[in-house]
């Protein structure tokens, strides 16, 4: 067999890794050393961004500040609704995880957790 031409097996196996590495949900974390710098503007932009070109951007969890320019960058993003908590006696809004992996842009159907007082199904 010529050494310089790859091998099938080897190319088929890549390209359902790269197909593999495409689907998958990516994360992306915006830091910022203080409030005020601009990480809910820089972050509600590009869900804006990613909404305009066909994904599927929800909002967890966000905190305006009264700033009206943020606010509006909310509007037509969809938003999570919060779940309630209670502790010691005080019902306390979360982030809802459970919401969060229902969702289109979660791409899954099977869920799992270990958040307390979480409906889905460990693994």
């Amino acid at each position: 067999m010529d050494e310089s031409r790859p091998d099938p097996d080897r190319l088929v196996e890549r390209l359902a890794d790269e197909q593999q590495r495409a689907t998958r949900a990516r994360l992306k974390i915006f830091f910022g050393a203080s409030a005020g710098v601009g990480k809910t503007y820089a972050m509600l932009l590009e869900a804006r961004e990613r909404l305009h070109a066909g994904d599927h951007p929800v909002v967890g969890v966000v905190e305006t500040h009264g700033r009206a320019e943020t606010a509006r960058l909310l509007e037509g993003l969809e938003i999570l609704p919060l779940r309630s908590l209670e502790y010691r006696g005080v019902a306390l809004p979360e982030f809802d995880l459970d919401a969060a992996l229902a969702t289109p842009s979660a791409g899954r159907t099977s869920r799992s957790c270990s958040t307390p007082g979480s409906t889905c199904t460990p693994r």
